[in-house]
């Protein structure tokens, strides 16, 4: 059975579509079967993998969470060779309030991931900046976390909040459910504000925090505003080379 990881932070701006993007990105150059399933209504997993989210003739993941007889198989897009997608769009919005009346309304995308799990090696979920139905969602389908956290003072405080929901989703509905570690996206060792809040990582979360960290850099901004992979836009970039180190992490912890 493939692992299934929520990259999750309900801080928006933290870096949680371009690790999903470029870490599945990743993973597939190294000879896994990827999945991205975009539960974000922004639909920036799909921008940046230059889908255009706004003519989506299969449908999106609107439809499969709001369709009892929709399987998550029928709007999956082919990005590249072992790297595929479950896009969304602005619909998906509205499929919280429809889903909040369901029974088990948490559990319907691991229903709709359930016959899907031994076609791909790891499917990786972009969760919306929330801690919203979508993202409990998210949680109870996946085997396991990734926290992006952005070296910044606010984002640090942020991530207790996110744990502590994990921590109920764990005991109350997915027991299976880990963290897998929690990402430094957005670093810029040259300030003391990055340092300091490394340093509050390390000193907290210990060996939570992944070794590997993603810099900010230009070239990933570039690579998605050009709706490609950082291994498509630069691939002998610092940038492909951190994400060629985190795919790395993620194969070793599973």
């Amino acid at each position: 059975m493939g692992r299934i990881i929520a990259i999750a932070n309900q801080k928006g701006g933290v870096g949680k579509t371009t690790t999903t993007v470029n870490l599945a990105a990743a993973l597939a150059l190294g000879g896994r079967r990827v999945l991205v399933v975009d539960l974000d209504p922004q639909a920036n997993a799909g921008l940046c993998f230059g889908v255009d989210v706004e003519a989506l003739p299969d449908g999106s993941m609107y439809e499969v969470l709001t369709q009892a007889d929709r399987g998550l198989a029928s709007v999956i897009v082919e990005i590249e060779e072992g790297l595929s997608l479950a896009p969304s769009n602005i619909d998906l919005a509205g499929a919280e309030v429809q889903l909040v009346s369901r029974l088990a309304r948490e559990a319907t995308l691991a229903r709709k991931l359930a016959p899907l799990q031994d076609v791909y090696d790891i499917v990786l979920i972009d969760c919306p900046p929330s801690l919203g139905l979508l993202t409990v969602n998210a949680l109870v389908a996946a085997d396991e976390v990734l926290v992006p956290v952005e070296a910044r003072y606010l984002a640090y405080r942020g991530t207790q909040q996110l744990l502590t929901t994990v921590e109920t989703v764990r005991r109350e509905l997915n027991a299976r459910l880990a963290v897998r570690g929690l990402l430094l996206t957005r670093f810029d060792g040259r300030t003391l504000h990055a340092g300091e809040v490394l340093d509050r990582l390390r000193q907290k979360y210990g060996a939570q925090l992944l070794e590997v960290a993603i810099k900010e850099r230009v070239e990933l901004a570039d690579a998605g505003l050009a709706g490609r992979s950082i291994f498509r836009h630069a691939p002998s970039s610092p940038s492909a080379a951190a994400f060629r180190q985190l795919a790395d992490t993620v194969l070793a912890l599973g």
